[in-house]
């Protein structure tokens, strides 16, 4: 919880109450939800329609009007080009096999200048134990796709896909778990 603490506090420093941002991979939208009170509108995303739907009940429940919550990835977002002035990508870059399509995604719908934030679990640089179990249970159909990346490979595919890093940070739960926090600018 202290490392997620932390996240949002950061992400909130670089957020106007007069910005719209995208979040893909918001999941059930906890992190859209506690964000919202500090932008204009967010629009989060998830593949899962499950997933959305709990997300939509929670907004309606909690009455967030500048919340919308849509089925999609960044790659096939719906929206104009340069809509957005923050895109958000939090625990989800890890889980996306065609990553450099959703970092094009992202590049696309950010205005000039619009900030990715995100943060990302590092398989490469976690325990030992993990980078093991991982690939054992993924064999027996136990486990999704899991992207093995370092810090610095996460780094180079973002900064690949038209951004420059401004803020890099470790954002860990605990140990050994390697989640960089990175701020990227859109070039």
């Amino acid at each position: 919880m202290a490392g997620y603490e932390r996240t949002l506090e950061r992400t909130r420093h670089y957020l106007s109450g007069g910005d719209t941002a995208f979040e893909f991979g918001c999941g059930t939208g906890t992190t859209a939800l506690k964000l919202a009170p500090f932008l204009a509108r967010i629009v989060a995303t998830d593949i899962s329609g499950n997933m959305i739907a709990i997300a939509r009940e929670r907004a309606e429940a909690g009455h967030h009007a500048n919340v919308v919550f849509e089925v999609g990835t960044p790659d096939a977002a719906p929206w104009p080009d340069e809509t957005f002035d923050v895109a958000l990508g939090f625990n989800v870059l890890h889980l996306v096999a065609a990553r450099e399509a959703a970092l094009s995604g992202v590049h696309r719908l950010l205005k000039p200048g619009g900030l990715f934030i995100s943060k990302t679990p590092c398989l490469k640089e976690m325990n030992p134990i993990v980078r093991i179990a991982v690939p054992v249970m993924q064999a027996f159909g136990k486990a999704p796709y899991v992207a093995s990346l370092s810090a610095g490979e996460l780094e180079r595919t973002i900064a690949a896909a038209g951004f420059e890093i401004i803020e890099r940070g470790q954002h860990a739960s605990r140990g050994r778990d390697a989640r960089p926090f990175l701020v990227a600018r859109k070039r």
